[in-house]
């Protein structure tokens, strides 16, 4: 069996540590990263990014 896990978040370093926690556990990056931006206002840009991670799990 194949774990799935869709990790999304702000675009900061947190998120960059969640990803690596996650592979430094045994997961493996699955598929490219997505980021998704929105215009709030004219100076400020929220950004959402995402990362697929996979492992195998026993059954």
């Amino acid at each position: 069996m194949i774990e799935y896990k869709l990790l999304t978040g702000p675009d900061n370093s947190e998120f960059c540590d969640r990803v690596t926690e996650f592979l430094n556990n045994g997961w493996e990056l699955y598929g490219s990263p997505i980021i998704n931006t929105e215009h709030i206002s004219q100076n400020k840009i929220n950004r959402i990014v995402g990362q697929a991670v996979v492992r195998s799990k026993s059954e």
